[in-house]
């Protein structure tokens, strides 16, 4: 299997990795057979965390690679915010995983400034330093879903060494600082870039083959998914054997044809402006996606579909900042007038005057019914 080199700590990991919240779902001698046979196929990446079962997912890891431990580069993650609470969890984390060390510790889903700051004054970041210094722990990173602002604020503030973040071209254009503005800066600082959620949580299902061929044409360090049957894991190592870079035309041919996409998700290409009324069209439709990755659109759909978006679209509670920066904007969506200007100049035909009816609907939090 290709291997690529984890940012500036030297190591080369496969560029598969196997990540093990969905080892929750089965059996431990299941999940010795899927890890073994991963590392047999030439990955070496393998991802879980303290929090995944309560530790259940770390002791089946541990099970399942305590021969061949020198063969992995193993990953953990610290959910803890406080000193004392970190230090816990790494020797539990420890003893789970049947290791004497871990290769590279995340801070886990670090989502708030406010939970950036705990960790960084005297909090979990001193604890895993000083596991560092003890030879329990090699490189450090952190980990946040969506909205890459507060990943953006700890690198700046902290040298680690290993950033984790969610793409995947569904939530390219929902979050679109991901590849704008963290994918750049962890790049220019050498990190080891961790993609995970490349089929957007399962949301991308249906379209597999492409959303992996998206995210290997990356540049990050290793793509992380979580893998919970045989056929799953075989088709996720065809996809890396056959892997062949997406060209800058074919990544926009996916944002043309992308089914997920449709003619509902906004792409951010600006085409639509200026509005005569001045609405910042692509600014409310990123908040949009800040709100509920867009995925609430209007249209009915069969039961499936719809409890897979029920469940997806708040996932990673953004609600709350994303209703504040709306009401902190000077022009609103409900400065429309439906002059129907924007229309023929959008080249995914969205159907501009509706959705800002339907993201002001979301974003005020006007319960007002919409026609």
């Amino acid at each position: 299997m290709q291997r690529r080199r984890l940012g500036r700590t030297g190591e080369e990991v496969s560029v598969l990795g196997f990540g093990g919240f969905h080892l929750l779902e089965i059996t431990a001698r299941e999940a010795s057979f899927l890890l073994n046979r991963f590392l047999d196929a030439g990955g070496n990446y393998i991802e879980t965390a303290a929090a995944y079962g309560n530790g259940e997912s770390e002791l089946k890891v541990g099970l399942a690679i305590a021969n061949r431990r020198e063969e992995v580069f193993l990953a953990t993650k610290c959910i803890a915010r406080d000193r004392a609470g970190a230090r816990a969890q790494i020797d539990q984390s420890l003893k789970n995983l049947r290791t004497d060390w871990i290769d590279l510790l995340f801070m886990h889903a670090v989502a708030t400034e406010e939970q950036l700051e705990q960790i960084l004054v005297e909090g979990a970041v001193a604890a895993a330093e000083e596991a560092r210094a003890q030879g329990k722990v090699r490189f450090l990173g952190i980990s946040m879903h969506g909205d890459p602002s507060v990943l953006i604020e700890a690198i700046n503030r902290y040298p680690f060494e290993a950033v984790m973040a969610t793409f995947n071209y569904f939530d390219r254009f929902n979050f679109p600082d991901l590849e704008g503005r963290l994918l750049p800066l962890a790049l220019a600082r050498d990190l080891g870039i961790v993609l995970m959620k490349p089929l957007a949580d399962g949301f991308l299902w249906r379209s597999a083959p492409q959303a992996f061929r998206y995210a290997l044409s990356l540049p990050v360090s290793v793509v992380v998914t979580g893998i919970n049957t045989r056929e799953m894991l075989e088709a996720d190592l065809s996809y890396v054997e056959n892997f062949q870079p997406m060209t800058e035309e074919e990544k926009e041919e996916l944002y043309r044809n992308a089914p997920e996409l449709g003619d509902y998700v906004c792409r951010q290409c600006g085409a639509c402006l200026p509005c005569p009324e001045g609405v910042p069209i692509p600014e409310i439709f990123r908040l949009e996606g800040l709100y509920d990755r867009q995925m609430r659109d209007g249209r009915p759909r069969d039961p499936a579909e719809y409890a897979l978006r029920e469940r997806l679209r708040f996932w990673y509670g953004g609600q709350e900042k994303a209703r504040r920066l709306y009401h902190e904007l000077p022009v609103s969506a409900a400065a429309c007038t439906g002059c129907g200007q924007c229309l023929p100049l959008c080249p995914y035909h969205l159907p501009i005057i509706e959705k800002l009816h339907i993201a002001d609907y979301k974003l005020s939090g006007d319960k007002k019914f919409l026609a």
